[in-house]
């Protein structure tokens, strides 16, 4: 003998996220990303193989670019 009892519960909704538009300065933090990336291996070549002031004064130049990008980082959308 079966019953048809319906239970109180909902299966759940899923509820998705609309499609956001990409930040306005996301490209732009990329190429920041890539020259600070090059910029830091070059000035560790420098540090280790070459002249460690020079090495030095490379990876300080990149970490610039790395700053600029982490203050897009908080700029509203």
């Amino acid at each position: 003998m079966e019953e048809n009892i319906e239970s109180g519960l909902r299966k759940p909704t899923r509820h998705r996220r609309p499609e956001l538009e990409a930040p306005r300065y996301d490209k732009l933090r990329q190429w920041l990303n890539i020259i600070f990336m090059l910029g830091a291996v070059v000035g560790l070549l420098f540090y280790f193989f070459g002249d460690r002031t020079v090495g030095i004064i490379v990876i300080m130049a990149a970490m610039v670019f790395k700053f600029i990008e982490c203050a897009l980082r908080f700029i509203p959308k």
